[in-house]
């Protein structure tokens, strides 16, 4: 059977480096920080008092102001970049069978403010007479497909993934899948994050995932660097269209990028380290190479993980290596993390966004903060600012708490 082809077709995000695709290109080329301190609660007695916070973001510019009060904010990100992403696409007024089109939305975590809040309202008054009846349906993963379904009437496929930090791109390569299969036209599919919360940064804080670099939280994150210590949390939405081929041009769609590829695996080793050598990452970049008929040899980036951890950056570099042997050496490889921090279940969308304009615009946006090469992370990653080169099929990876790796390659859109 032949493979029915699919391509982007419109993107939107909510992010630590701005509430639109343009602003948020514009930064990544820049090399621009969102990391900052912390502004939603008060840190004085965390370890880490920075994040990557989104700025200046309202949600009813998108949504009813009664219908936000019953979101939580992962679901106004969420459903504020698939507002973007749909109007990007010119997919309003009919222009697509609504029983066509489906939404696969994840979050890695869902409604941490909402249980932040309603548990303290119960603990407050030991009672729960004073829980909200939007709790749990505020609280849940789902919930942002759901709502984006609801609002525009999209009678397909509908659901979220979880995959911690893979979730994003777990979500993107279902809704490939569906497409390729016949099953859908078009879907609007991404991720959304919002666990910048006391029990979100305890968690981690608690587990020593996260840097400390409090005083100097622009360049906190520091990918594949010997002095990094740790992640940096982020907030935020990555939202795309994938549509089908045939469809797109009848419609006359404007047209991206192509998605040609997706690999899925499993560590099947620990909770939270990394298989040795990256053997779950490599197998996840040789499926997904393998999957759009490609060889490493047509592969000219890598958007890396990326994570500013110890055991991800030595472990991905190694699967890197692995992969294309001593054209390792030759490829770019980048980290987004280094400016918008960590995503979550969010990180896939995003990067996918930044990995789709790079292709575009055929420049690739730096690593920042790599000050010293850590000797095990040897490779190019573009550390010295945004470089123009011809990208004709770049790689972007996520891995998640759990052994979940998920590996998507987007090409250069051809006729033929």
């Amino acid at each position: 059977m032949k493979k029915r082809r699919v391509v982007v077709t419109g993107m939107g995000t909510i992010n630590p480096l701005g509430n639109t695709v343009e602003a948020y290109w514009k930064n990544l080329l820049e090399g621009v920080s969102g990391v900052g301190p912390i502004t939603k609660f008060d840190t004085s007695q965390f370890r880490t008092h920075i994040a990557a916070e989104v700025k200046n973001f309202d949600p009813v510019d998108y949504i009813d102001r009664k219908l936000c009060q019953r979101m939580d904010p992962f679901t106004h990100y969420a459903v504020a970049s698939a507002v973007q992403a749909i109007a990007d696409a010119g997919l309003q007024n009919g222009a697509a069978d609504p029983e066509r089109v489906g939404v696969i939305v994840g979050s890695g975590i869902g409604g941490m403010w909402t249980n932040f809040h309603q548990q303290n309202l119960y603990y407050q008054s030991n009672s729960p007479r004073h829980l909200s009846p939007f709790f749990v349906p505020m609280l849940i993963t789902d919930i942002a497909a759901g709502y984006i379904s609801i609002l525009y009437g999209y009678k397909g496929p509908n659901y979220a993934t979880v995959s911690a930090c893979a979730t994003a791109s777990h979500a993107i390569g279902d809704a490939f899948i569906l497409i390729e299969r016949g099953m859908a036209d078009v879907m609007v599919t991404g991720g959304a994050e919002a666990a910048i919360t006391p029990m979100g940064l305890g968690g981690f804080g608690a587990m020593r995932a996260l840097s400390t670099r409090n005083d100097d939280p622009t360049t906190a994150s520091r990918p594949f660097d010997k002095d990094r210590d740790g992640f940096v949390m982020g907030e935020g939405a990555g939202i795309l269209i994938l549509e089908e081929l045939e469809h797109a041009r009848k419609r006359g769609a404007n047209i991206y990028a192509e998605l040609a590829g997706v690999g899925f695996t499993a560590d099947a080793y620990h909770i939270t380290e990394p298989a040795p050598g990256g053997d779950g990452a490599y197998r996840a970049m040789r499926n997904a190479v393998a999957d759009a008929g490609l060889t490493p040899e047509d592969i000219d980036l890598v958007n890396a993980h990326g994570t500013s951890t110890p055991y991800n950056d030595k472990m991905e570099t190694e699967a890197i290596k692995k992969l294309f042997g001593q054209r390792a050496y030759a490829i770019k490889v980048n980290s987004t993390k280094s400016m918008i921090g960590h995503l979550l279940g969010a990180a896939g969308g995003v990067e996918a966004i930044a990995t789709v304009l790079m292709i575009v615009h055929d420049a690739v946006h730096p690593t920042m903060n790599l000050f010293t090469p850590d000797p095990e992370c040897d490779l190019d990653y573009v550390a010295g600012g945004a470089i123009s080169m011809p990208v004709r099929a770049a790689i972007t990876n996520t891995f998640g708490f759990g052994g979940h790796n998920t590996s998507l390659v987007f090409t250069k859109y051809h006729e033929a």
